[in-house]
């Protein structure tokens, strides 16, 4: 396939339409989510005198209010593919349906080319079923395919039918995204930084962003005083993978200029805090900020799974940075911790036992099945036992994997560890 980075930093003049597919799964949920390098890519490209428009089938396909900005996604029950027809698992596409994403697509302007993005690696059905209706409407309209799937899987996503598949985004000028390409934007995607300095095993972070870019601050802060000038935007999420590294110098002083140049918005952190870096300064910082709800990266108290997570945090500095929040006046209800479960050679107990840790500090978790993702040491331990994880990105899925596929965690023990975490 040819190489698109050339044409696109050259282009000038054209129309331009950027997909966010619609997503097939057993759940899925808006965590603040929305599809930031094809924004940023669509801001850079409209930069360059092109005109861009967005159709995103999740945030366009979505229901009710709900806190803080996001909304309930639309969803309906379909049938499962071949690969899950054994787990009895309801499955769901979220978003919009086939009729309604053509009707969109007639109703734009012709474009000169189209580009989809791409999320996790099991969500390519939802790529593959938005290039096949994209051809249908502009059948002689050039389909480039990006994203984190097709970074991971190339070869895999070849099979999409699109014209190109390349992930340009290391080659664009990171601005700001195109929220403005949204009716009701609902909230800010915030970041102060692209890629993560830490190699845990399990994560992508590195095989997606190789170096850890910083973003200058004046460049976050204009990015932050667009987003908030957008009518109702009053919550912001930072996708950081690595929020707090260097604080002193990085996090700080973008805090202290948020405070003063935009009181009374509220900060939100999905992707999970390096609990080390939250020392006393640290908490009391957040609070003064704005921060509402925290999201705190644990993943577990057995230090030998720590050390699969970069050995970035112990029990005692978990329990150090909660007590530092806590003292700061963040309730229990505003922070939760991210327990990992199903990793390879991890065992029902140890998962439970992270889990009484977390609620013996007073403290709520949050059970985050593991999905084996290409190219790191994980997948490459997962795939030793059930290699058809390198041929059908499907069977990655976090809810297959976790609990039917890997033998490591029956459902009946899944479900039981789902219990403890629930917070009555």
């Amino acid at each position: 396939m040819a190489d698109a980075t050339p044409f696109l930093r050259e282009l000038r003049g054209a129309t331009i339409l950027g997909i966010n597919p619609p997503v097939f799964d057993f759940t899925f949920f808006d965590l603040w989510a929305k599809p930031l390098g094809l924004l940023f890519l669509l801001d850079a490209l409209r930069r360059r005198r092109n005109t861009v428009h967005l159709l995103d089938c999740i945030a366009e396909g979505s229901g009710e209010r709900l806190s803080f900005g996001r909304r309930k996604l639309l969803r309906k029950e379909i049938p499962k593919p071949a690969p899950f027809r054994n787990i009895p698992r309801r499955y769901h596409r979220f978003g919009l349906d086939d009729a309604e994403i053509l009707r969109r697509l007639r109703a734009l302007p012709r474009p000169d080319y189209v580009m989809v993005t791409s999320g996790m690696t099991y969500w390519y059905e939802g790529v593959f079923r938005a290039v096949e209706l994209t051809k249908e409407v502009f059948p002689d309209v050039p389909v480039l395919l990006g994203g984190v799937y097709a970074r991971l899987c190339p070869e895999h996503a070849g099979k999409s039918g699109a014209d190109i598949v390349q992930d340009v985004l290391p080659d664009i000028p990171f601005i700001r995204p195109a929220m403005e390409l949204y009716q009701e934007p609902g909230y800010a995607p915030l970041l102060t930084s692209f890629g993560c300095p830490l190699s845990c095993d399990y994560c992508a972070s590195k095989l997606l962003f190789p170096k850890f870019i910083e973003r200058d601050l004046s460049e976050t802060l204009g990015d932050a005083a667009f987003q908030f000038s957008l009518d109702g935007v009053r919550d912001a999420a930072f996708y950081d993978d690595a929020l707090l590294i260097d604080k002193e110098r990085r996090f700080y002083p973008l805090c202290e200029e948020l405070v003063s140049r935009f009181p009374g918005v509220r900060y939100h952190t999905p992707n999970g805090l390096h609990v080390r870096e939250i020392d006393e300064r640290c908490a009391a910082v957040l609070k003064r900020t704005g921060f509402q709800t925290l999201r705190l990266s644990l993943e577990s108290s057995d230090p030998s799974f720590q050390r699969k997570g970069s050995g970035k945090t112990s029990g005692e500095e978990f329990r150090r940075a909660l007590h530092n929040l806590t003292k700061a006046g963040f309730a229990s209800e505003q922070m939760e911790t991210y327990i990992l479960a199903g990793l390879p050679g991890q065992s029902t107990a140890s998962v439970e036992e992270s889990i009484r840790f977390v609620e013996s500090c007073g403290a709520r978790s949050k059970l985050a099945e593991f999905s084996p993702v290409p190219g790191t040491p994980s997948f490459e331990e997962a795939a030793s036992s059930l290699p058809e994880l390198r041929r059908e990105p499907l069977l990655h899925n976090k809810t297959a994997y976790s609990s039917f596929l890997s033998g490591n965690i029956s459902p009946e023990k899944l479900q039981h560890l789902k219990d403890l975490t629930k917070h009555r």
